[in-house]
């Protein structure tokens, strides 16, 4: 270990390249990264990852061996999200985009998946809408397989409006998709061998609320799993590697946390919790590309991993001992684990990727160069207890060379609402932080990675204990003398922006300022958005009801919660910031909330970020949004 040690150091003072004392400029980090999507082909010997510098977007393939450009592609119309090697001259890169689709009504968030040939330098999409299936679906990106030979992938897709099928898609040449298995209207998920045949299905029918997995046996189906419910609470991840057994995720009655359990395909029986622990939960799975199960990454503020294999969490441990408060992601590796592909963030990094390669840490590039080791700032855990009694962990990103004393803050609420903060760089907390400000980050009850009970707290809780766990961690810190009471804002995204604008009804006299980012103002409005895009029976809604009421969605309860109803409370003044093309909040709540408070002659500025998603992908877009909050926040704080 000492070895990785001084190896992560000596990177660390080789790479830094400015002095604490150097102000790194907005700009820095308001851009996207310059690199990202670091992944290594199955001999360890290729490298790909995307390029965002200098005002270009590419897709870049080396030679790990001696550095050789082997390809480079433009992909700024694509915009991969996701790139991963099938062999050692094919990638796949998964993209997404807002588009209209002929025919249909309005813009559809768009998801698909492209091969690209490194020796012939060509790259095609490999499911098209209305090429061998139906038109009309936008969700065209997921790949359950690939054929022994590597010259097909498989793809689910709609053959018509009822019929969710699978299809063996070719990988060199753009063909007309061969439909090797008819599904069904409620079938959701397919699993296969390896070799290409399909040996399990998942189905959930939202009219009927049932979930059930089905086996193939002797081509016959077999029912092996039944559960009514009105959206899903077990989650089928992948298979075991003799391809006898499901992998599913659910919680463990006893610790209230998500664990890992194997359901046969003979019979339905199911066995575990094997992975489970106390205190985290498992958020995802590691799969390979024939979706085969290596090991579990659990939740936490430091994410960690286990695996069946012994030695890979030795290996483990100690790259976690040498840097413990930092974030390794593994985003890649090769079928022998030999190489591994991190990206690591948190204390002293604002981004890097790194290779373990025989016993040895190897630095491939940092993500935001712009940005050095010595200007990130230092990321605390903090617990606080709310007005009830319960404890509220927490993330405090501190101001390099301040005193934590009487600073200005700002509350920085997480989007989902059920997801989580992690020790990582944070671009807009450390660019807050750059500015003197202390950036508290509560993870409110009903966020996740806390086991169930604290991610149950929160259903039914929007607007009111959600919101008061906000309130009690500005109170708590200004009681305990961290920070200024009076110089105060609230900045948040998606929920977070919800948040942020609750705040500001609810407590009006809390914050300085409000920066809502693709926020919720309408609850009442937003559940209608829902069943009008799924149908009131589908999951989605029962879902949303669940998280936001309890399931008892009463109107005038909806109407209470709703910050767009109580405008005339708001005291201070509200950036609100929105994509013209956003397909999880749409426009309309930031543009309704922005006519209302002009109607009540409030303090509003409303800027739309044209043709922009609801995660500000687009650099021109997120560097618009910084300027303008960084604008707003020198006015009033």
């Amino acid at each position: 270990m000492p070895i990785l040690y001084i190896l992560l150091l000596f990177m660390f003072l080789t790479f830094s390249t400015y002095s604490t004392s150097d102000q790194v400029p907005l700009e820095a980090y308001g851009k996207l990264p310059d690199k990202s999507l670091f992944v290594i082909s199955p001999s360890g010997e290729r490298l790909a990852y995307r390029d965002t510098s200098n005002e270009r977007d590419i897709v870049v393939m080396t030679d790990m061996a001696n550095g050789q450009l082997l390809a480079a592609v433009n992909v700024s119309s694509v915009k991969p999200n996701s790139i991963y090697f099938i062999d050692e001259n094919t990638l796949i890169f998964i993209a997404s985009e807002t588009r209209i689709i002929r025919g249909f009504k309005g813009r559809h968030e768009i998801s698909a998946a492209f091969a690209y040939k490194i020796d012939t330098k060509k790259m095609h999409q490999l499911l098209i809408q209305g090429y061998g299936i139906y038109k009309g679906q936008s969700q065209l990106g997921r790949v359950l397989g690939i054929s022994p030979d590597k010259k097909y992938a498989y793809m689910p897709a709609y053959k018509d409006q009822a019929n969710y099928s699978l299809y063996k898609v070719r990988l060199d040449k753009k063909r007309q998709p061969k439909r090797i298995q008819s599904g069904t209207s409620d079938a959701i998920d397919y699993f296969l061998d390896g070799q290409g045949n399909v040996i399990a299905r998942e189905r959930f029918h939202n009219k009927n609320n049932l979930h059930r997995i089905e086996s193939k046996v002797s081509g016959d189906w077999q029912l092996i799993f039944s559960e009514e419910t009105e959206y899903r609470t077990k989650s089928f991840v992948g298979i075991t590697p003799d391809r006898k057994k499901l992998v599913m995720l659910g919680t463990n009655s006893e610790t209230g946390r998500w664990a890992y359990y194997t359901m046969s395909l003979t019979d339905g029986t199911i066995a575990g919790p094997i992975f489970s622990h106390e205190d985290k939960d498992i958020e995802s799975v590691l799969t390979d590309i024939q979706r085969v199960v290596h090991g579990v990454r659990y939740s936490g503020f430091t994410p960690s991993y286990e695996f069946f294999d012994p030695k890979l969490n030795a290996r483990m441990r100690g790259i976690k001992k040498a840097m413990p408060n930092n974030s390794f992601t593994i985003t890649d590796y090769t079928p022998s684990w030999e190489k591994i592909v991190f990206y690591m963030d948190g204390e002293q990094s604002s981004g890097d990727y790194l290779m373990y390669n025989k016993g040895k840490l190897e630095y491939l590039a940092a993500e935001r160069p712009d940005i050095a080791s010595t200007s990130v700032h230092h990321v605390e855990k903090y617990e606080f207890t709310a007005r009830d009694g319960m404890k509220i962990p927490s993330l405090l990103t501190i101001p390099t060379g301040q005193e934590l004393k009487n600073l200005p803050a700002i509350l920085m609420p997480h989007g989902g609402p059920e997801s989580y903060d992690k020790i990582a760089f944070n671009y807009r907390a450390q660019f807050f932080a750059s500015q003197g400000y202390l950036v508290i980050q509560p993870q409110f009850r009903g966020s996740s990675g806390f086991g169930s009970n604290h991610l149950y707290a929160g259903r039914g809780e929007w607007g009111q204990k959600m919101q008061d766990d906000l309130t009690d961690a500005v109170l708590d810190l200004a009681q305990s003398g961290k920070i200024n009471k009076d110089r105060v804002c609230i900045v948040g995204a998606s929920y977070g922006g919800y948040a942020a604008l609750a705040g500001a009804v609810f407590t009006p006299d809390l914050y300085k300022c409000v920066v809502s980012i693709n926020g919720v103002s309408d609850v009442e409005e937003m559940l209608e958005e829902e069943e009008d895009n799924y149908g009131s029976d589908h999951w989605v809604v029962a879902y949303w009801k669940e998280v936001i009421a309890e399931g008892d969605v009463e109107e005038d309860h909806l109407e209470h919660i709703s910050p767009i109803n109580h405008v005339t409370k708001i005291n201070a003044p509200v950036l609100l910031i929105h994509g013209e093309y956003d397909k999880v909040v749409p426009i309309s709540q930031s543009e309704d909330m922005a006519d209302k408070m002009e109607d009540e002659d409030k303090d509003v500025t409303f800027i739309e970020l044209d043709k922009g998603d609801h995660h500000l992908s687009n650099a021109v877009n997120r560097m618009k949004a910084m300027r303008e909050i960084d604008k707003f926040l020198k006015k009033h704080i």
